[in-house]
């Protein structure tokens, strides 16, 4: 190497075979990252249940209150305020705008760098929230908490599928959804234990700093990405990072110089990454970085997850029992996360998205039936509490096929699809499009199922059915492929092709 440059003769199409060997300092590198996912977890598992406490109602919202007291109630529509809805979907409005600019900080700053920007600004909000003394403080430190999220989203999954090797680049990559389902989890046993104090919500939503601060704190003590370090023109650094997480006894120069030659052929192309990413070439990528993350929100497992407590709590379950519900879905979850990380690199990701989707599929129209019937179709009948257990039931099955699909893999895809030149951009809009879906769907889901009541379940049931459809004919398998041979699947996938092949016939390499 001379002057930061290797002078060698392979050329950026070969692929390479990066070590699969697993070292400690990948584990606690990705372990680091992969924290960033609690910021989010804890934040969506403890907003549905202090939307519940009565302490919290009666500070901010006791119209609602006032509203499920009344004589005659429809169980569906007792939680339907615009206010409280906006209290939840604000975060996700600005979680899209800091997505945003996020990629651009990404690439000149680095993964690790933006994980610590994000831990920092989401340890403010989440302050602001657990002190707030009116509507516009609460929204204030959602905001903050957003933006915190927004950068976190943006850069942890990149790192985990940057740092780790391809043969076990799925599982590590699923420990950002493992860990955001510990943070649900550790919400809803937070919500329940604090729900019967004055002061409980305070609680709940300042601890939200203790995730951020262990994040934070972490991600100062690791190295960025090989791949950020060698983007950035830090060869040396990027040379010692990749010996550390690959192992001493490892010849990583190959690998490096692979890297070097694709950054190059990435800043040779004078063109915008936001402008590139619009080429005819990156026209699968950019669809999977639109229709994967929309299609993961239009499942309704994050209102599932917002609002299992006020759902459980208007079925009949009780405030107790529907607290204590929301921890067994995210017990659920966790559990089949786990599942996830064990079968994703042995049987690929196409499987296991199908199987979710149709677990998903037959439980949401069950839960759609089974509600129409007992409490008839105006929603004003009383549920048994054998009936709101089936529900949870039903919910918890769904869960899990959400958990071992679209949950992590939605964070995997467009982390791993991207070359180089665009990696950062990719994701960024994969983020933005997430953001927004859930930004809508939390705006109007406590409206549209007091006004579709049981119907709102068969209406994420048929998006269910549109997208299991989509990944059977449209995703390519990416088990175990180096992130930059990346482009070879789509020149072999039958619609694809016809984008990323030139008119010779070969692939066009980003």
């Amino acid at each position: 190497m001379a002057g930061g440059v290797f002078a060698v003769d392979r050329t950026p199409d070969t692929p390479i075979n990066v070590s699969g060997k697993l070292t400690l300092s990948i584990f606690i590198t990705c372990i680091v990252a992969a924290s960033g996912g609690l910021l989010f977890g804890y934040d969506v598992g403890i907003s549905g249940g202090v939307t519940t406490m009565v302490p919290f109602l009666q500070k901010f919202f006791p119209d609602i209150l006032r509203k499920a007291a009344g004589a005659e109630v429809n169980m569906y529509c007792v939680y339907d305020s615009q206010v409280l809805t906006l209290f939840t979907s604000s975060l996700y409005l600005a979680g899209l705008v800091s997505s945003l600019i996020a990629s651009k900080v990404t690439t000149i700053y680095g993964r690790r760098n933006v994980i610590i920007i994000g831990g920092c600004v989401f340890v403010a909000g989440g302050a602001i929230n657990g002190g707030s003394e009116n509507i516009p403080m609460l929204i204030l430190g959602r905001i903050l908490l957003g933006l915190g999220v927004g950068f976190t989203n943006q850069a942890a999954p990149l790192y985990l599928s940057e740092i780790a090797p391809p043969k076990w680049r799925g599982a590590f990559s699923t420990g950002f959804q493992f860990f955001l389902g510990v943070g649900v989890l550790a919400a809803g046993c937070i919500n329940y234990g604090t729900a019967k104090h004055t002061w409980g919500w305070r609680l709940s939503l300042g601890l939200a700093v203790a995730p951020a601060a262990v994040m934070t704190i972490g991600a100062f003590l690791i190295s960025d990405t090989p791949s950020s370090l060698v983007e950035r023109g830090k060869i040396e650094q990027a040379k010692k990072a990749l010996q550390k997480i690959r192992g001493s006894s490892v010849d990583i120069e190959p690998e490096l110089e692979q890297l070097i030659k694709w950054t190059q052929i990435a800043k040779s192309v004078k063109q915008e990454p936001f402008k590139a990413i619009f080429k005819r070439e990156y026209r699968p990528h950019l669809v999977m970085a639109f229709a994967i993350p929309f299609f993961q929100q239009i499942t309704g497992i994050t209102i599932v997850a917002f609002y299992s407590p006020n759902l459980f709590q208007s079925v009949g379950l009780g405030h107790d029992a529907a607290l204590l519900s929301a921890i067994i879905l995210g017990a659920v979850n966790l559990a089949s996360i786990l599942i996830s990380t064990g079968a994703v690199d042995r049987f690929g990701r196409r499987i296991l998205f199908i199987t979710g989707g149709i677990v998903m599929i037959v439980c949401l129209l069950a839960v759609s039936i089974l509600l129409a019937v007992v409490t008839g179709v105006h929603g004003t009948k009383d549920i048994s509490k054998g009936n709101a257990i089936l529900v949870l039931v039903l919910l918890c099955l769904y869960t899990a096929g959400f958990g071992w699909s679209w949950g992590p893999l939605t964070w995997l895809i467009p982390s791993e699809i991207f070359p180089i030149n665009i990696r950062s951009t990719g994701q960024s809009i994969a983020i933005a499009v997430n953001f927004i879906t859930v930004f809508v769907l939390s705006q109007t889901f406590l409206t549209m199922l007091c006004h579709f009541k049981f119907a709102a379940f068969l209406f994420y049931a048929g998006w269910c059915i549109v997208m299991t459809i989509f990944i059977i004919f449209f995703l390519p398998e990416t088990k175990g492929i180096p992130l930059e041979s990346m482009y070879v699947i789509w020149g072999k996938h039958w619609f694809w092709q016809r984008f990323v092949k030139g008119q010779d016939g070969q692939e066009n390499n980003p």
